[in-house]
């Protein structure tokens, strides 16, 4: 069954971002979108707001106002928003070593690392390598053990390696310790409610009919898609296939558990009992509308309608990059943090470097720009093979190129 489809396009765009509509449409008849959505917001009001597409094939359902979608890794950025609401309030420093929090979490040498290491990737807590199931995620108690006899994989501080699965339980239990409730239960009482955002990690059972279903490529088809790049480029795709493929390296030691939930098991995020898991690496679900609304707050100083989260200096540290390398260990890219928020290389989602987000794989994209007071959010169901989507690159340089955009 071919994934393209030809889609009617929901929604609106004011006057001076008509841009973002015609590359929306675009990636439908160009890029071979399958469903989305898209929201961007521009000094505190929402400017575009668009849908279309199909959310589920065997179905037919379509892509609907209020299609929620798993957003993979940009569940991160959620998450180190939530984090900034716990340093906001006292609870959190960034300079702390972790086992103040967490005093288990210095065996193996371990007893040093920071909070601002860990979240910004330098921890060398790339990987949790104890074999781990759907299952142990569920129990809980099985991750925490593994978490604290797992040894960092280079000096904690001396490099910088992206913590693309091991980020999300390392947060998820120095959150709980910090805050006593989870992240996803914070989530939902403090952002998510307030603002009247559709963010959830951990999905309630009743919004189960609400969400699309993802359809990745599988490893022959990112291959065959990638062959025009890797044989020909020295490129970031095949860089990270060559060291995917090689078990000793970092790259796949950092993915190799939990396997079900690895590069081979993508399929499995569509199931409801890991839908129902707090997994705060990957199975964020959300709204376009909702990621837009909770960037808007940052990009705004942190109030947004008269909710606000933060203080606006709590938010100034952020603007600056805090770490960046040319060829991440573990990506094999140009990446830049700032306490769990990404600092892309210039150009790509934003041309401004004080811009912050977090993408997903696939697609997915929850960004904003401070200086422009912009945010935007993508969610798609069709996943691309590439590690930036150039779907969401085309969303996000149509919006700055949009008349209504300028400063």
């Amino acid at each position: 069954m071919s994934l393209r489809v030809s889609a009617h396009i929901h929604g609106t765009v004011e006057p001076g971002f008509e841009p973002v509509r015609e590359v929306f449409s675009d990636n439908f008849s160009k890029r071979g979108e399958l469903g989305a959505s898209f929201c961007a917001y521009k000094d505190g009001r929402k400017v575009a707001d668009l849908w279309g597409g199909v959310a589920d094939l065997d179905s037919g359902a379509l892509w609907e106002e209020d299609t929620l979608c798993l957003i993979f890794s940009s569940t991160k950025g959620v998450v180190a928003a939530c984090c900034l609401m716990l340093a906001d309030r006292g609870k959190l420093d960034y300079d702390a070593p972790i086992a103040t929090y967490w005093p288990e979490f210095a065996r193996e040498g371990k007893d040093a690392i920071t909070v601002r290491q860990l979240m910004n990737h330098r921890s060398g807590l790339a990987g949790i390598e104890t074999p781990l199931t759907i299952d142990d995620f569920a129990a809980w108690d099985p991750v925490v053990a593994a978490m604290e006899a797992q040894k960092p994989m280079w000096e904690p501080g001396t490099a910088q390696g992206y913590h693309g699965v091991s980020y999300g339980p390392f947060m998820s239990e120095l959150f709980r310790r910090v805050e006593g409730r989870t992240v996803g239960r914070f989530l939902a009482d403090e952002v998510a409610g307030p603002l009247g955002a559709e963010l959830h990690i951990g999905l309630p059972e009743a919004l189960d009919d609400r969400v699309a279903m993802l359809y990745p490529m599988t490893m022959g088809q990112r291959i065959i898609k990638a062959l025009p790049y890797i044989m020909f480029n020295d490129c970031v795709e095949r860089r990270l296939l060559k060291a995917i493929r090689d078990k000793s390296s970092l790259t796949s030691r950092a993915f190799a558990s939990p396997a079900e939930l690895g590069v081979r098991g993508v399929h499995n995020f569509n199931l409801k009992r890991v839908r129902r898991l707090e997994l705060p690496w990957a199975n964020g679900i959300a709204t376009a509308r909702g990621l837009a609304r909770m960037y808007a707050v940052l990009a705004e100083g942190g109030e947004l309608d008269g909710v606000r989260l933060v203080r606006s200096e709590t938010i100034e540290p952020v603007k600056p990059r805090q770490t960046f390398e040319p060829r991440d260990r573990i990506l094999h890219k140009p990446l830049g943090w700032s306490q769990g928020f990404i600092k892309e290389e210039p150009h790509l989602f934003s041309p401004n470097l004080e811009s912050f987000g977090h993408p997903g794989a696939g697609g997915a994209l929850g960004f904003c720009d401070p200086t422009r007071r912009m945010a935007w959010g993508y969610t798609m169901n069709k996943l691309d093979f590439r590690l930036r989507s150039p779907r969401a690159i085309a969303l996000s340089q149509a919006l700055y190129s949009c008349p209504g955009a300028a400063q």
